[in-house]
């Protein structure tokens, strides 16, 4: 195992090599936000594909996890469909990718939007995303 100093100076313990993890997300959401929290709580570099912003990685998503819900999380080519960054966070500590650490993560990791945060999305009033129409 390696170790090394998160910027708050707690020691993270992580395997032999660091994981690679790709994660399609939304841009507001209470369950993508729990990733993306479990990903600071162990300061994991990690790719994010935006599947609202990019219906691409949509499309993606869907191709490698044979489903529609997110988030997924794609850890050293293992797809976690529709998951919790809770349960991310059990699946890497269960496969040794690192090991619990005393502290919070910044964020609830299983949960949905707050209705503040609904609330906050409609007074922003973003565009409605449409679905992708293909055409023979």
């Amino acid at each position: 195992m390696l170790s090394k100093i998160a910027p708050n100076n707690q020691t993270i313990i992580m395997s032999e090599s660091t994981p690679k993890i790709t994660a399609y997300l939304k841009t507001f959401c209470g369950w993508s936000e729990g990733v993306r929290a479990v990903m600071r709580k162990y300061d994991l570099a990690f790719e994010e594909k935006d599947i609202i912003k990019n219906p691409a990685f949509r499309w993606e998503m869907e191709t490698k996890s044979g489903q529609q819900m997110s988030p997924c999380v794609e850890i050293n080519g293992q797809m976690l469909p529709d998951i919790s960054g809770a349960e991310v966070e059990e699946w890497m500590i269960a496969q040794g990718l690192v090991t619990p650490v005393d502290k919070e993560a910044d964020a609830p990791t299983n949960s949905a939007c707050s209705d503040e945060q609904h609330a906050a999305m409609a007074r922003a009033q973003l565009p409605p995303v449409s679905k992708i129409k293909f055409f023979s």
